[in-house]
């Protein structure tokens, strides 16, 4: 998993770091505000509805993240989902916002830097670090859709399944999910998962 650990430069170093201060925050303000947004005020009450990277970096999954460059998390956003105006709704689109915002955000800069030439303007250490946020964004929001818990993808698929399902369902990937999402990790099946819809989205965004 970490072949390239202690290879690579000092540059990509401080970009991966860089791109990471900026796609975590963006990833979890986007849960916050859509929480309170929906009804809940208890991430807004923690003081989580912010872009302060600070407020947001979980130790282990930015651990992943920069270690890894394809998957991790940040510090979860506490929600109460009894305090949404439709708390099965209301779960679904706080899980997906996450995700979402990611997705967004690889959007806009591979339109804006690839697809319009923006980029081709602009310092080579820039140009590499616009690359760096597509890449990082794309992983982080893919690697959270897996629907194994914690990860935003869990959330997603109970919430989407009828009631019945649901409990089922969630009651087992409460049991197993960590155990699952430990094995996805030691194993590599999340570069497997993961690898091949990033890299079609890469290229399509920057045509790299």
């Amino acid at each position: 998993m970490f072949d390239h650990l202690f290879n690579r430069p000092a540059q990509e170093w401080a970009l991966l770091a860089l791109a990471l201060l900026i796609a975590i925050p963006v990833h979890e303000f986007a849960h916050a505000w859509t929480a309170r947004w929906a009804g809940d005020p208890t991430a807004e009450a923690q003081g989580r509805v912010t872009l302060d990277p600070l407020k947001h970096l979980d130790p282990v999954g930015t651990f992943m993240l920069l270690f890894s460059g394809l998957f991790g998390w940040g510090r979860p956003v506490p929600v109460n989902p009894f305090n949404f105006r439709s708390p099965r709704w209301g779960m679904v689109l706080v899980s997906a916002a996450g995700p979402a915002s990611n997705l967004l955000l690889a959007a806009v800069l591979g339109v804006i830097g690839f697809r319009l030439g923006v980029i081709t303007g602009i310092d080579v250490g820039y140009q590499r670090l616009v690359v760096q946020l597509i890449a990082i964004n794309l992983g982080l929001a893919l690697f959270n859709l897996i629907p194994v818990p914690p990860l935003d993808g869990s959330k997603i698929l109970v919430g989407l399944l009828p009631s019945e399902q649901a409990i089922k369902v969630a009651t087992v990937l409460e049991r197993y999910g960590m155990l699952l999402l430990l094995v996805l990790v030691l194993t590599r099946a999340t570069g497997y998962l993961i690898g091949p819809p990033m890299g079609l989205l890469f290229a399509m965004l920057t045509g790299l």
